[in-house]
């Protein structure tokens, strides 16, 4: 059994232009009372506050790819990259890695229409035990709710979210990058008080019977057809095309000029996500 929880951080800004978690650390850290509850108060961190001014995903690189154990133990130099430099403040504030920082909740969103999707790490029971009561929270059937598995050795986690002993991310959308659309912010306002409302169930004693649920893992990346000279020739089709199921009958993913479609070849009824993401080849499930 976990015990109690003791430290929980909430975390926008991950990405500077994914703009539900922008908002909502922003509004939190000038008034954090909604962050409260009985048995602990969470922090709120604005990840990488020079890409959220200027509204793009990052500086130099990915600081949701910089929490790796080898840049965060080097040596600092003057050429290390800023998103290095932050990913060392923050561990610098909360680490080392899974002490005792219990809890991470990182907020994203995707221009892809995954609704809402947690991402936990596989053999992570008690995050799976939250994502399991968030599900229940998501009645709107046109904004469901999945469970994706970041199954990824201990030594191989890059995310901010490995920080925590426990951690999910959010990621909501369909929504634009630098842009908010109100019900996804809302959407995940709700989502975070629940999960700290779980938090605080869970210290005051509250048992969870188990359960049996739907969740997702990534087998294959697809990248999109391209020529020779590395040249896209085909797109994502429109029977993907913001569509909510993660699950497909065909295989059929891509749409090419001249009028063609194209098929991933695989034994199993995959599913995908990620598709009309602006960052990510196509994940297959």
């Amino acid at each position: 059994m976990s015990p109690p929880v003791s430290q929980v951080v909430v975390v926008g800004g991950t990405h500077g232009n994914e703009m539900s978690g922008v908002c909502l650390a922003k509004h939190w850290l000038q008034d954090p009372s909604e962050l409260r509850r009985k048995s602990f108060t969470a922090d709120i961190l604005l990840a990488n506050p020079i890409a959220v001014e200027r509204c793009v995903r990052y500086i130099d690189r990915d600081l949701n790819r910089s929490f790796s154990h080898e840049l965060l133990s080097a040596s600092a130099s003057e050429s290390d990259s800023y998103e290095v430099k932050r990913a060392r403040e923050i561990y610098q504030k909360y680490g080392p890695k899974q002490s005792s920082l219990n809890f991470v909740i990182d907020l994203h969103n995707t221009t892809s229409n995954m609704g809402t999707t947690i991402l936990l790490f596989k053999g992570d029971n008690f995050a799976l035990h939250l994502a399991n009561y968030l599900k229940t929270k998501c009645v709107d059937p046109s904004f469901p709710c999945h469970i994706l598995l970041i199954d990824i050795p201990e030594q191989g986690h890059v995310h901010l979210q490995s920080m925590g002993k426990h951690s999910i991310s959010l990621e909501l959308g369909p929504q634009p990058q630098g842009v908010v659309r109100t019900d996804v912010l809302a959407r995940m306002k709700v989502l975070v008080n629940s999960s700290l409302d779980f938090l605080d169930l869970f210290n005051q004693g509250t048992e969870f019977p188990s359960f049996e649920a739907e969740v997702h893992q990534v087998l294959h990346k697809a990248d999109f057809p391209r020529g020779a000279d590395g040249e896209i020739q085909a797109f994502i089709h429109s029977e993907l095309q913001f569509s909510h199921s993660r699950q497909r009958s065909a295989n059929i993913i891509w749409w090419a000029i001249p009028e063609k479609e194209l098929f991933f070849r695989n034994s199993q009824n995959a599913g995908t996500a990620w598709d009309m993401e602006l960052n990510y080849t196509v994940d297959i499930l």
